[in-house]
């Protein structure tokens, strides 16, 4: 495929999902939360609002005093932010832990919660789904995921018969799991490969996610191969890494403002950023409050800043290390 027809197919995809998001002609996001600080936008084609920023899991582990990811979190619901973001393995669970204790007293109800689960297997996604209830101290969480696809048969093995699908599907019927997605870090080669062999197994999965980032743009870039997929199909958008985990600010190409209104003007349902400071938290809570969308002048002039940074990914380690894979260091998670 020429680069005029994907970069035309990308703008088509781009502006249906901004159309979709209620981005054009200037607006912030497609509502506001009670308090006017943290836009919310549609969370694809499930009818939930969620604010477009995210609160990372991972970071919510690092704060040697539990009591200061508590006040984080409750910091950032009562300021407008509604998405929390999860996962079993996150510091062997203590994130989860950590979060479940910050969402008693009546938080939980004011939050849309997610998690992810490593499990391959029906038995492994099955045990890895209950512990995760069972530490977030919830009967339900709202969007569950299949973390890191980021192996070529990481589809097939869970969409066989007796895979992690199977768990899902029947958390899913029981009540357990509202929404289901997935995530991965690594190609969007499998992710799209995901996306087919889904489709040949009859699910449409309700929100994925994947780096957004300007340096994304340039190598294995999951902007121009993924996200046209899934806004054409109304699968929410979940953006990670906006900083590329800091790289981005490292190689001088951005500031994090500036990653995250690029990763807020791509038609992404939410932004998912690690905050384990509260300075950290009111840098991502002001970067969404005075969020307009970038023009196509500043989105390509951020783009070119950050082109020959980005060459071989040696900013993104997640897309060509492992030292971001999880479940390569410990693949008993897999089942």
């Amino acid at each position: 495929m020429s680069e005029k027809k994907t970069r035309r197919g990308f703008l088509g995809a781009l502006g249906w999902g901004l159309a979709a998001l209620g981005l054009r002609g200037g607006a912030s996001a497609a509502g506001e939360s009670p308090g006017g600080s943290v836009p919310r936008r549609p969370l694809g084609r499930t009818g939930v609002d969620v604010s477009c920023i995210g609160i990372g899991g991972y970071h919510l582990g690092i704060p040697r005093d539990e009591q200061e990811t508590t006040r984080l979190i409750r910091s950032a619901v009562d300021r407008g932010i509604t998405f929390m973001d999860n996962c079993w393995d996150y510091h062997a669970g203590e994130s989860e832990r950590r979060m479940g204790n910050a969402l008693q007293d009546g938080y939980r109800q004011r939050v849309f919660l997610m998690s992810k689960i490593d499990g391959r297997t029906r038995a492994a996604a099955a045990k890895q789904i209950d512990e995760s209830l069972q530490r977030l101290q919830t009967d339900r969480i709202d969007l569950m995921q299949f973390h890191e696809v980021i192996r070529p048969d990481d589809p097939e093995r869970i969409f066989a018969a007796g895979g992690g699908w199977e768990a899902m599907e029947a958390a899913r019927r029981a009540g357990k799991v509202r929404f289901v997605g997935f995530t991965g870090h690594k190609s969007p080669d499998i992710h799209l490969h995901m996306l087919e062999v889904a489709r040949a197994h009859g699910v449409r999965f309700d929100a994925v996610q994947m780096p957004i980032n300007p340096l994304d743009w340039h190598f294995r870039s999951f902007q121009q191969r993924v996200l046209p997929e899934l806004t054409k199909d109304g699968i929410a958008v979940l953006g990670m890494k906006p900083l590329a985990d800091g790289h981005a600010l490292k190689s001088g190409a951005a500031t994090a403002v500036q990653c995250l209104h690029y990763a807020l003007s791509m038609p992404t349902s939410v932004v998912i950023t690690g905050c384990e400071r509260m300075e950290v938290l009111a840098q991502a809570i002001e970067a969404a409050r005075t969020f307009r969308p970038l023009s196509e002048q500043a989105l390509a002039d951020i783009r070119s800043r950050s082109a020959k940074v980005a060459a071989q990914g040696r900013y993104e380690p997640f897309k060509v290390t492992h030292q971001y894979d999880g479940t390569v260091q410990n693949p008993q998670w897999l089942g």
